[in-house]
């Protein structure tokens, strides 16, 4: 008997169950993967770190250094803190001396947000 013909003959609870078990299965896999990248993703940033100060110290800043399927060489990278509510109230208190305004203004940028609702399935560990 094939797969397909293997399907059609179980129940949609059987079929519920399966689905369960595959989704629990990929949960726990994504869970290890986003572990795994989480630890190199540290060990990059600690490796990042130290050449780029060996460079500095060694005039080596300006210099690319090739490795296999490119180079490396140092570059300025911009960092912007998140654009959130409280920083946004912060500027407009700057420039609006009326605190009510700002307030006005903040409902009106909360209340226009687009939202979007969707049903999906969480895990959580017992404790």
């Amino acid at each position: 008997m094939d797969n397909t013909s293997n399907q059609i003959d179980k129940t949609p609870k059987q079929r519920f169950i399966e689905n369960i078990q595959k989704w629990s299965q990929i949960e726990n896999r994504l869970k290890i993967i986003n572990e795994n990248t989480k630890k190199l993703r540290t060990m990059k940033t600690e490796l990042s770190e130290s050449i780029c100060e060996y460079m500095k110290e060694n005039n080596l800043a300006d210099k690319k250094i090739s490795i296999c399927g490119g180079e490396l060489r140092i570059v300025e990278k911009k960092e912007y803190t998140p654009l959130s509510f409280t920083y946004v109230e912060l500027c407009l208190d700057n420039i609006i001396a009326d605190p009510d305004q700002v307030q006005f203004i903040m409902n009106y940028i909360r209340d226009q947000r687009d939202v979007t609702v969707h049903q999906e399935l969480s895990s959580r560990v017992p404790s």
